[in-house]
């Protein structure tokens, strides 16, 4: 199984997470964004998007995060990232969308390369632009979590006390929203499961500082 990710990508963060969750072994397959090493023919050969992550096992080919993880979710069931019961699925879903669909598009390389390119803004226009809409998202986040997160006395998660997919979206989001300078002062819930979830290997292992292609 290989793939194909970068230190400061979050989607493939988020599938980083997920496979470590799952205690699978996977090559990892580095392409640099900055570089723009996702539009050369060869990688645009595999997905034509020009985007990561890419999931390749034997040839079989996977992308986009929340596809993969719950491909892998489906193959490999223990521990399991999304609730058995159907309107419980659907709400963790709704609140990896929130990240996955929401928050991250308008804000990702493609899109800040955009806006400090032909768009022209400035450098403080942009940090701007990116810590609004993590706000505009993390504002709705931190109210679901109110009604769905985890209440034992040790705290719980996203959603429930077990760790879910919608943990595996949270958890590099408030990095990149640390990397921005976000205030996170209105968000106490989202801060103290982020906390929670960085003391598990999974989590811990797959962030960027921890990759092996993240600069020196």
């Amino acid at each position: 199984m290989k793939l194909h990710t970068y230190f400061r990508s979050s989607a493939a963060y988020r599938v980083r997470i997920a496979l470590g969750l799952k205690g699978l072994d996977y090559d990892p397959v580095f392409v640099c964004l900055a570089e723009g090493e996702q539009k050369t023919a060869g990688y645009l050969a595999q997905n034509p998007q020009g985007l990561i992550p890419l999931l390749d096992m034997e040839g079989k080919v996977l992308s986009q995060s929340l596809a993969i993880i719950e491909y892998l979710d489906e193959t490999h069931p223990e521990p399991p990232l999304l609730p058995g019961n159907p309107l419980e699925r659907a709400r963790v879903r709704a609140m990896a969308q929130l990240v996955a669909c929401d928050i991250h598009p308008v804000n990702n390389l493609r899109m800040l390369k955009y806006l400090g390119g032909p768009m022209a803004q400035s450098k403080e226009s942009i940090d701007l632009w990116y810590r609004h809409w993590i706000t505009e998202g993390f504002r709705a986040l931190e109210e679901l979590v109110s009604r769905y997160g985890g209440k034992s006395p040790g705290g719980g998660y996203c959603f429930g006390d077990q760790v879910t997919m919608a943990d595996c979206l949270l958890v590099p989001q408030m990095w990149n929203a640390r990397r921005f300078d976000t205030d996170l002062g209105p968000f106490p819930q989202l801060v103290d499961i982020d906390q929670r979830l960085q003391r598990i290997d999974a989590f811990r292992e797959a962030a960027p500082e921890n990759q092996p292609d993240f600069p020196e």
